[in-house]
């Protein structure tokens, strides 16, 4: 009986210590989510240099 409750009372203290000192630093990394072309920065910036570039100069 004595076995029993020392076992659970170990459990315990590591699962409060995992909690207070580990549970920080297990870290899932979040994937960035997927943007639309249209809501992508890079992609428009991107997009209108080209459509500079292959833009005819009509200043003559």
């Amino acid at each position: 009986m004595i076995a029993l409750l020392a076992a659970v009372g170990a459990i315990t203290i590591v699962v409060l210590l995992w909690r207070v000192l580990g549970a920080e630093r297990v870290h899932v990394p979040q994937r960035r989510s997927t943007l639309a072309p249209d809501d992508d920065p890079d992609f428009l910036r991107k997009l209108t240099e080209e459509q500079r570039d292959r833009r005819p100069d009509d200043e003559s």
